[in-house]
């Protein structure tokens, strides 16, 4: 019976994807095999011994210490791509709000008062201060071109921009599913000096932290809107309140409010709501479930911020799952170890991905004890799992 502790409210469609026969699931859990949580910030939290992974109902990773799960041997789960079509319908609310100054003139509405005539004169005569500009033909520049970004840029062709996309970490498989409408930028720069809107849609790390600063927002048109909905940090809030107050930046589009920027003219500042759909929740739970349950059943590792993509059919009569770092000579000690032990390996899939290793052997007979004890002891394997039945 594996045991899946809940850190936040999650969608009962992704509850259900546990069956109930093998998995207990819930917030009390304790010592549990597996967590899965949405915004609940790990880093105070003790890590208990028993866990063997954690997975995000959502995309980023920031409120997971995922260096120190690594370093246990522990993948961290997330859905990349199952809140996309949200968190796009957001970047197309943006624009518009931008463009046709829907929050300024809605404002304006609000506060109108008298009779019906008298309204209609002032709406009459105060309309002329809310006149916006239409999106075909202005160009909408997307840094980073993963699920996100690809949906992103395909909207803005639909509504008649052209698109610009920067992302020099594309896989291959990204960039065959993205459009041949899209140019691609050489750099963050190139992109900028071109952009009317700038969007992104990219992870909180050293190489993307304020990616606007002062120097950067330098290169936008004063005409130009910047819209974030990746995460607060791409940007540096001061930088872009600088510019705005200078007249050298349109307007700021984001979904992380903070006192600088909850109340200014030229800020839209949302609470968090890229994701905030039902249907995103839902996508998003199932997608998390469905990999911790294939991990804690089958080994198999999909959409692991920290440890490759391995995925291998179960064949034989027991089934090894090994972390470990990725140094010279680790599957040679492994499989050294089975064959002083008179087992025979069936298959054996390895792969690394940076300084971390992940190996998968089935075998045709049982593990013994004293073998699965030397395995463990290897220098620099860092977590083993047995999976019969």
């Amino acid at each position: 019976m594996f045991k899946v502790q809940t850190l936040n409210q999650i969608s009962p469609l992704g509850l259900a994807r546990f069956d109930r026969e093998r998995f207990v699931v819930g917030p009390d859990v304790v010592a549990p095999d597996a967590i899965m949580l949405r915004s609940f910030k790990m880093h105070d939290m003790p890590l208990p011994p028993s866990l063997k992974a954690v997975g995000r109902a959502g995309a980023g990773v920031n409120n997971i210490p995922v260096a120190e799960l690594s370093a246990r041997g522990i993948p961290v789960f997330n859905a990349p791509g199952a809140n996309a079509n949200a968190v796009k319908e957001l970047v197309v609310a943006g624009l518009l709000l931008a463009a046709r100054n829907l929050c300024g003139a809605y404002a304006f509405a609000g506060g109108l008062t008298g009779s019906d005539a008298d309204i209609s004169r002032a709406v009459e005569a105060g309309k002329k201060a809310y006149a916006g500009f239409e999106l075909p033909g202005r160009t909408l520049g997307v840094v980073g071109l993963g699920a996100i970004g690809r949906m992103v840029a395909h909207v803005g062709l639909l509504l008649g921009m052209k698109v610009v996309g920067f992302d020099p970490e594309i896989t291959v498989e990204g960039a065959w599913q993205l459009s041949a409408e899209v140019s691609k930028a050489g750099s963050l720069a190139e992109l900028l000096r071109s952009a009317d809107f700038v969007t992104f849609h990219v992870p909180l790390v050293e190489a993307t932290r304020h990616m606007i600063n002062g120097q950067t927002v330098g290169l936008l048109k004063p005409s130009a809107t910047v819209l974030n909905f990746a995460r607060e940090g791409v940007v540096d809030d001061a930088a872009v309140i600088e510019a705005l107050d200078a007249g050298r930046l349109h307007a700021y589009i984001c979904d992380f409010p903070t006192n600088h920027l909850k109340n200014h003219p030229k800020v839209v500042a949302l609470p968090h709501l890229g994701a905030s759909t039902q249907e995103a929740e839902d996508n998003c739970a199932v997608m998390v479930a469905d990999e911790l349950r294939d991990f804690l059943e089958n080994g198999n590792i999909r959409h692991a911020v920290n440890f490759p993509e391995v995925v291998a059919a179960r064949e034989g009569v027991c089934r090894l799952a090994i972390a470990n770092a990725n140094v010279p000579n680790m599957v040679g000690q492994i499989s050294t170890a089975m064959a002083e032990a008179g087992l025979n390996i069936h298959n054996l899939v390895n792969k690394s991905r940076g300084d971390l290793a992940y190996t998968l052997v089935d075998l045709d007979s049982p593990l013994p004890d004293p073998v699965y004890e030397r395995i463990a002891a290897i220098p620099g394997v860092m977590s083993v799992r047995r999976i019969v039945a």
